[in-house]
């Protein structure tokens, strides 16, 4: 029986995965570090001495620098601090305030202190503020004063644009969006936005430079060696802030927040720049592999010289493995990363497969083997090639202790670490007899269903015709005869009872379906296809869905035909068909509910 299983040890943030400042870039102090004269110092100190003398302190020295950005950054942080998305998301777990310093009340504590370091930092939270009204009462009480301010503060806009582009490599990671522009004074300001694909497209890490979008790529160029595997694209502006916007907002909804020294204090410096860019524009388009797809690239990895010498069993891991680089990470399973390879092993896939030790042992042999057929495929560099497979050398070790480990690992770990109680941890992370149980009741509809199961192989059932209408009888019959033939041909007896089971009761529940003009190869290969997902018969019978499908004159995908007569017997598909849960046995093979069986047994 699988061991009970939960949650898995988290990735570490892997050395290739945030921007590299370029030398002289603006960025937060590191821990420790005294603030320098390009940089915006954190607004409240950890030893002990007074957050706003700190504060003022740092303003101070800002205002003797000769450009802006040490005091906008300044001011970014501050609003960091109060900003909702910084609330640690754990504190109501742990029965604490998750609640940050109230944006509105810190505005009026500077507005109350009326010296020139106040007034200044008021006039850069004026600018850098998303609330206009907020921003028209800072100004107003700047105006008021009349303090003498620096130029380059009173002449920050309007901030003009010169150039988006967006520097990649070849393994699709993440991407850095950079954004060059020029305050109305003339003092270059440019946005670094690093854009996780592997996190879920998301912002890692940012800074802003006191230079051009020119400058920050050559010193980004020399710091990288002129590295081959990475291409600097030139980015429509308004996709450039369409792509910043989405990541940001995608960063502010993952629990836990991925927080470095310069991000998210740089956050409300990159939107202000952001919001001076066109809007309208395209975000990242995720790359959708259907079902059909999936399974042309498994025939294709088989049929080459990398597959051989794996058998059936390693079908079923390489359909995890496409699970994972399809639907999680930039979506391309063709270019695997060492930090993909960390994420799959070091998490991923013993958290997210629930199966026995000996299947899970299988996936870092057949991993290299698919890394060396999908590199070739797609021409990436062998020295590339070697780093990555080298990742799986380096986190084999690990991943075979983990999936032979009880313990918790990944976010019910870290969740654990941060005092987060039992229960709590219970009812966010089902243990995996709950899962099995889920999954198990998803096929068959009740527990009494599930009690009940048997392993007896479908009879040879002729179709109920009584239970479809009379006017509906050809175009039923002619659906009929194209699934007897496949079934005859391709499959066996108990797949053709299932399929006239499941088109009679389709024909009872909607007869309107056989009404309406439609193909009736279609149905028939929808019907099909349906029994056969239903029972794992896809691709592990031999069988592929394209060469089911194309039995009946069908090319392409079924799913929105399938999904039409699913939902005539109160079926909604699942976004990702891994599996299709039907449940009800009725429609079940015996091989099936086999297993089934022996889950149900076990969990007993």
């Amino acid at each position: 029986m699988p061991k009970k299983r939960r949650q898995r040890k988290p990735h570490r943030r892997s050395r290739s995965s945030a921007p590299k400042r370029p030398p002289g870039a603006a960025q937060p102090p590191g821990p420790g570090q005294a603030p320098g004269p390009r940089t915006g110092p954190a607004p409240w100190p950890d030893d002990g001495s007074s957050g706003e003398l700190d504060l003022l302190g740092a303003v101070r020295d800002a205002l003797q620098q000769p450009d802006p950005l040490p005091l906008l950054a300044t001011a970014s942080t501050v609003l960091a601090v109060a900003d909702p998305r910084s609330a640690d998301p754990f504190a109501q777990l742990r029965g604490e305030d998750a609640t940050g310093p109230d944006l509105h009340e810190l505005l009026s504590s500077f507005i109350e202190v009326e010296v020139v370091e106040t007034s200044a930092l008021l006039a850069a939270l004026a600018e850098l503020l998303p609330d206009q009204l907020a921003a028209r009462r800072l100004q107003r009480e700047v105006a008021r004063r009349a303090d003498p301010l620096p130029e380059w503060l009173t002449g920050l806009t309007p901030l003009t644009v010169d150039r988006a582009v967006q520097s990649s490599h070849v393994l699709g990671d993440g991407d850095n969006v950079l954004v060059g522009a020029r305050t109305a004074t003339g003092h270059p300001l440019t946005a670094v936005v690093y854009i996780d694909h592997n996190f879920g497209t998301l912002v890692k890490d940012a800074f802003v430079a006191d230079d051009t979008a020119e400058s920050v790529l050559a010193q980004l160029r020399t710091a990288s060696g002129d590295d081959p595997d990475v291409s600097v694209d030139e980015l429509d502006p308004a996709n450039a802030r369409a792509r910043i916007e989405e990541a940001i907002e995608r960063h502010a909804h993952t629990v836990p927040p991925l927080d470095t020294d310069s991000w998210p204090a740089s956050r409300a410096l990159i939107e202000w720049i952001a919001r001076h860019l066109p809007q309208g524009g395209a975000g990242y388009v995720r790359p959708e592999w259907s079902e059909d797809d999936r399974e042309a690239l498994t025939e294709r990895f088989f049929a080459s010289p990398f597959g051989r010498g794996h058998d059936d069993t390693d079908r079923e891991m390489l359909d995890s493995l496409l699970w994972f680089a399809c639907d999680y990470g930039p979506g391309d399973p063709l270019r695997w990363s060492p930090v993909a390879v960390e994420m799959l092993l070091g998490d991923w896939l013993p958290r997210k497969v629930i199966a026995d030790v000996d299947f899970l042992a299988r996936a870092p042999a057949l991993l290299r083997s698919f890394i060396r057929y999908s590199h070739a495929e797609r021409g990436i560099r062998s020295s590339l090639t070697e780093e990555t497979l080298a990742a799986v050398d380096q986190h084999e070790a690990d991943y075979q202790q983990a999936i032979r480990s009880p313990q918790l690992h990944g976010p019910a770990g870290l969740l654990t670490h941060m005092g987060v109680d039992a229960d709590e941890l219970d009812r966010l992370f089902p243990s995996y007899e709950e899962i099995v149980r889920d999954s198990l009741l998803a096929d068959v509809g009740t527990e009494q269903a599930l009690a009940d199961l048997d392993t007896d192989p479908l009879p040879d059932e002729p179709f109920a015709w009584g239970q479809v209408p009379d006017d509906v009888h050809d175009r039923v019959g002619e659906v009929l005869a194209l699934l007897d033939g496949v079934c005859d041909e391709h499959l066996d007896v108990e797949v053709r009872t299932a399929c006239r089971r499941l088109l009679a009761d389709i024909a009872a529940a909607d007869p309107d379906i056989f009404r309406r003009r439609g193909r009736v190869d279609t149905a028939a290969a929808a019907i099909a296809w349906i029994v056969a997902k239903a029972n794992g018969l896809l691709p592990y019978s031999g069988l592929t869905a394209k060469q089911l499908l194309g039995w009946f004159g069908v090319s392409g995908s079924v799913s929105q035909r399938a999904d039409t007569l699913l939902r005539a017997v109160g079926v909604e598909r699942p976004t990702v068909v891994r599996k299709l849960p039907l449940g009800t046995p009725r429609y079940l093979l015996a091989g099936k509910r086999q297993k089934m069986v022996d889950q149900r047994d076990q969990l007993l």
